[in-house]
């Protein structure tokens, strides 16, 4: 046969057969932007694989994409929406089958990569007999399941150990890191890599050249596995450290860590086809459970939906930027001009004095000079993004701006100054924004002639470094204001979140009810060590005391104090609130910044928790159990995360988590507060809610939304109806 034949779901995979006998395989998914591993594609280039194998005049095959990229990895709709083991059993296995069939046909196979390679997408390129890919500086190489919950399903844990040894295959899956192509060449992943236009030539020349094989190493007789196996002095020690070291990052809490390690060691203690059957059911067990679910549609599903703007009102023109004026260039302002500068705009950055202002954009010469010191910026684009920043003590330079970042003091006087004296220079089109983290955005637009162009927009702290913007919008905010605020948040290459105003907003107000919890405990005699230790055990970064510091337990109590100011007698002291007090007024101790507050930080050494606490303090004899002390340091931000829900504070579910994960770190495995809530059970949730309320204050008490969720047996989430 010669010419191009399209024999097999022709949008999927095309079939060129050369006269040559060279078969090419091009990946080629129509309606996909990536090629994906999904059951049609699947089955697509099984039989595409089977054709040319059984076809006489084939005598070597090229496995290839039409697209800029290989293969992006496994749908992840797909696999979230599983739920029998037997499919999903079945679906690894069928690639295993196509993969095997590749490697022992007798007919040579050579991956010829455009770009990027990842999780499935790599895989049946190392069921590939070489791996030649093109010299694509943008090109990433993986195996990254463990990111999502999942564990490679497609051979990975059983030939990449194969391939490079144990030691070196088991980072790349445990950690979930992608590498370019010169280290995935220096790794042994890839075979060569060569100049694009040359790519599909260097392919064919293998292909008819004596070194074309047709037997992978693994089923040559006397095969020896790299770094001696499991039973090799280096393995032994990777496995043993790589246990130990991956229990102490995951803290138990993410089961697909635990799978590749057990994977692994299994599957290379016997032949790889029972290693595959091995890794099929290890597979199996991690798409069923709740972690994989969680975690597919928190961070893939949901925030990818979050960062193509789903929520986006309809009918108003994308907002085009240029130049922003950003107010006040403390740590948070010269944080936003930075995050501005490098999406190519132009910043004035504006304080009240111009050695401040040239202190905010010297953070950003910093972090730049970071960038150019390890290779991810040339000096002439570094100098070029520097440039971009004014800094400015006049307010006449705010002139054009399309839009003002206000990051003053949390102060309202101060902020409402700021505002009048911006908005006499700035367009009357032009949006005024708050970086406010606790004032409600509708009392600060009072101060504004154009409340309907006044919004907030929340940024975390260091800016360079935290993906989330919270927006929130004021009763006068408009669908417009709301729509190019989205806009300049995607333009920055963020993740937004849309709330609607109140005090604290969403993140502020749930993320201060774990550092509470840590104070009440506290308060009732609970070891510090044990709060702390707990807290990091539930998945949280750190512990809540630690947080507190961080934070600022100064900070903090003027919060409460203006809050108490606000609301007068309808103010009630949340749990905690007594112990933030005697911290700063009592004992001065006002965290990280002052070097002293839950713990002391000395000069030489690290950290430690303040012996003083304990006088302060006094510890009960009774201490609770630790999985108590994780259940009310969890459960405590997700009641209050279903009490913003219930009050339209949160306009979404998936708003909820993703602000959780990215905002201040709640453990992803659990997907975030409101999916944590899904995991455990509504009706299960309430209970044990009740059980708190009763033993620890009303704070635990369940809302209404959550009653009845729990009575009708409902959740936050259907996995069911999410569609790519």
């Amino acid at each position: 046969m010669a010419g191009p034949l399209a024999v097999w779901e022709k949008d999927m995979i095309d079939i060129d057969i050369a006269a040559d006998g060279i078969a090419t395989l091009t990946w080629n998914m129509a309606d996909r932007s990536m090629n994906v591993l999904n059951d049609a594609s699947m089955a697509a280039f099984g039989a595409a694989v089977a054709q040319v194998v059984a076809d006489d005049a084939v005598t070597g095959v090229i496995v290839t994409s039409a697209k800029r990229d290989f293969i992006a990895g496994a749908d992840l709709f797909a696999l979230i929406q599983a739920d029998d083991a037997q499919t999903v059993f079945d679906m690894s296995r069928g690639l295993h089958a196509v993969s095997r069939t590749m490697e022992t046909c007798g007919k040579p196979f050579v991956a010829a990569l455009p770009g990027t390679a990842l999780g499935g997408g790599l895989e049946i390129a190392l069921a590939c007999h070489r791996r030649i890919a093109a010299d694509n500086p943008k090109a990433l190489f993986g195996q990254p399941e463990v990111t999502v919950g999942l564990l490679p399903g497609g051979g990975g844990t059983q030939r990449l150990p194969r391939m490079i040894g144990a030691r070196a295959a088991l980072p790349l899956m445990v950690e979930g890191r992608n590498i370019s192509a010169a280290a995935a060449l220096e790794a042994g992943i890839l075979d060569s890599v060569v100049p694009a236009n040359t790519l599909l030539d260097e392919a064919r020349a293998w292909l008819a050249s004596d070194q074309a094989t047709a037997t992978q190493p693994w089923d040559r007789k006397g095969f020896k596995i790299p770094g001696g196996g499991v039973w090799g002095p280096g393995a032994m020690q990777t496995f043993v450290a790589g246990n130990a070291l991956a229990r102490a990052k995951s803290r138990g809490n993410y089961p697909a860590v635990q799978a590749i390690l057990s994977c692994v060691y299994e599957g290379l203690l016997v032949d790889i086809d029972t290693g595959l059957k091995a890794e099929a059911r290890w597979f199996t067990s991690l798409v069923l459970g709740p972690v994989a679910k969680n975690m597919i549609r928190s961070l893939f599903i949901n925030m990818g939906a979050a960062n193509k703007l789903a929520a986006r009102p309809q009918g108003v023109p994308i907002a085009e930027y240029t130049k922003v004026g950003i107010l006040g260039a403390g740590m948070m302002g010269a944080g936003i001009a930075y995050a501005s500068a490098m999406a190519g705009l132009a910043v004035v950055l504006l304080d009240s004095d111009p050695a401040l202002a040239e202190r905010g954009k010297a953070y950003s010469e910093k972090l730049l000079a970071k960038r150019v010191e390890r290779g991810r910026m040339d000096e002439a684009k570094c100098d070029a993004t520097l440039a971009k920043i004014q800094p400015t003590a006049d307010y006449a330079d705010l002139a054009g701006c399309d839009l003002i970042i206000e990051a003053v003091f949390e102060n309202r006087d101060i902020k409402a100054d700021v505002t009048k004296k911006a908005e006499a220079v700035i367009s009357d089109d032009a949006i005024f924004a708050s970086n406010t983290s606790t004032l409600p955005i509708t009392g600060l637009a009072e101060a504004s002639a154009r409340p309907a162009n006044f919004i907030g927009l929340h940024f975390f702290s260091p800016v360079d470094k935290m993906p989330l913007v919270e927006i929130i919008r004021g009763e006068a905010t408009s669908d417009e204001c709301l729509a190019r605020a989205m806009d300049f948040v995607k333009r920055i290459r963020k993740t937004p979140i849309v709330v609607n105003d109140s005090r604290g907003f969403y993140t502020s107000r749930v993320f201060g009810t774990y550092v509470r919890e840590g104070m009440a405990m506290l308060a009732e005699g609970i070891k510090p060590a044990l709060i702390e230790n707990a807290g990091r055990m539930t998945g949280m970064p750190v512990g809540p005391l630690a947080v507190g510091d961080e934070v600022s337990i100064e900070l903090m109590h003027k919060v409460a104090l203006q809050t108490k100011a606000d609301l007068g007698e309808a103010y009630i002291a949340p749990a905690g609130e007594a112990v933030m007090t005697t911290m700063v007024e009592t004992l001065g101790r006002l965290g990280r910044k002052a070097g002293k507050g839950f713990y002391d930080y000395p000069e030489q050494g690290r950290k430690r928790l303040w012996p003083g606490l304990a006088e302060q303090y006094p510890i009960a004899a009774n201490q609770p159990d630790v999985e108590e002390v994780k259940q009310r340091l969890l459960y405590v931000q997700a009641i209050e995360t279903a009490r913003c829900l219930e009050e339209g504070v949160l306009t979404s579910a998936a708003d909820a988590d993703i602000g959780s994960i990215l905002g201040w770190g709640f453990p992803a495995y659990a997907g975030g507060t409101l999916s944590l809530i899904d995991m455990v059970g509504a009706a299960e949730f309430v209970a044990a809610c009740d059980g708190l309320a009763q033993r620890h204050g009303d704070r635990f008490t369940p809302p209404k939304l959550l009653r009845d969720m729990a009575t009708k047996g409902e959740r936050f989430h259907d996995d069911s109806k999410l569609a790519a």
